[in-house]
């Protein structure tokens, strides 16, 4: 039964999380001395303004409190155990914890988790504690889980899920422990976010539910949503300006190693070429550009494969960077589930990404690889649809 089938079949609705909002609370009397060394936060999580689920964390530093241990037993339940397991009678790390991570004095402490269905699965809840770990810690933070059964957690079990998949590694038999210093939580994060883009794209399933057969048919990629074709039509057209600028700037002159702008993040195999080739590979942004404002076909050679390469970076920079230059490119345009998916433009604009391994220093240590790489750079990988030889530049 595929995905599709058995939601069918549970009557269950896929959870959406592009729906999901956080509000943050946490109060208090001005001078109370008990907020100092702990700040309990609740995280009321809400679906197009409709109550769906919250998330209590303690935010905990060490050297604030007067006596953290005396602290979190005072507020009891899960928090009073995480004090018995992590610090000792006299109120110091135990060594394990002190040498696990790189700050035990700054801990944050995820004690409480309710999701009404169908959002209570460990995707969304991974997501929404990777946002409140986001807004309530920085780098030198440990952050706690609870595993399952543990004693006075609530959701323990979608806690401890959600720990796994932001990289939190088992302390105790009932701790799950994260040190944000380590980048680990970062990586993880992205990789939860975009799972949950894909699930907003493919109707509630998560694409690693599908097998390659069925995501080539129920998903039709390889037309790109009219938002996304403007948006990469916008970034292919900052590059040929940027091109055109370089090739007029540098002439002939060959580029060194590390070269900055446009022409210097190619592979190192084509900074010695000269003010033709590189007309050639500016005239390929301008191509690809045509092509995706008349809607046709993109790939005519591997000069355009390695322009697309760089337009979907930068139109992906532009997405997550440029709110308003990305709303003023895609103005009266109707929006898609589909939009910006820069992953599966990567994987189904291309027959391969051969052109890539060009980057590679062993690549370029060959003595013979600008022979091999360069001389088809802009010849057509299909004679039939080659471009007209008489199209000219956009530039003298």
């Amino acid at each position: 039964m595929t995905d599709h089938a058995a939601t069918a079949a549970t009557g269950r609705v896929p959870a959406d999380p592009e729906r999901l909002a956080l509000e943050f609370c946490h109060g208090g009397r001005l001078l109370d001395p008990t907020l100092a060394g702990v700040q309990i936060w609740q995280v009321r999580i809400t679906a197009d303004g409709e109550p769906v689920g919250s998330l209590r964390a303690a935010r905990c530093l060490w050297w604030e409190a007067v006596d953290l241990r005396e602290r979190l037993t005072d507020e009891g339940s899960f928090l009073a155990e995480v004090a018995r397991q992590l610090l000792d009678p006299d109120g110091a790390f135990i060594q394990d914890f002190d040498e696990m991570v790189k700050r035990p004095d700054y801990m944050l402490v995820l004690d409480r988790c309710e999701m009404v269905p169908p959002w209570d699965d460990a995707l969304t809840v991974a997501g929404v504690v990777a946002a409140a770990v986001g807004r309530l810690t920085d780098g030198s933070f440990a952050v706690v889980f609870p595993r399952s059964g543990a004693p006075g957690s609530v959701g323990a079990q979608l806690l401890e899920q959600a720990g796994t998949l932001l990289a939190a590694v088992e302390f105790t038999g009932e701790l799950l422990v994260l040190d944000t210093s380590t980048g680990a939580l970062a990586d993880a994060a992205v990789r939860v976010r975009d799972r949950l883009i894909d699930r907003v794209r493919h109707g509630g399933v998560d694409r690693d539910d599908l097998d390659e057969k069925d995501w080539l048919e129920n998903q039709e990629y390889r037309a790109l949503t009219p938002r996304t074709a403007a948006l990469l039509r916008l970034a292919v057209e900052q590059l040929s300006q940027e091109a055109w600028q370089e090739v007029a700037a540098l002439g002939d002159e060959a580029l060194p190693r590390g070269a900055g702008g446009l022409f210097g993040s190619l592979p190192p195999v084509t900074l010695r070429q000269d003010g033709a080739w590189r007309r050639q590979m500016a005239r390929a942004f301008d191509d690809l550009a045509a092509d995706l404002a008349d809607g046709r076909a993109l790939l005519l050679c591997k000069g355009e494969e390695m322009a697309l390469h760089l337009g979907i970076r930068r139109a992906q920079n532009i997405h997550r960077n440029r709110p308003r230059l990305l709303a003023r490119a895609v103005e009266g345009l109707p929006a898609a589930a589909r939009d910006f998916d820069w992953y599966a433009c990567s994987d189904l604009l291309f027959e391969d990404h051969d052109v890539l391994s060009l980057f590679d220093d062993d690549v370029d240590r060959a003595p013979d690889v600008a022979d091999r790489a360069l001389p088809d750079w802009f010849s057509p990988f299909d004679d039939d649809r080659a471009r007209a030889p008489d199209r000219g530049f956009r530039h003298p």
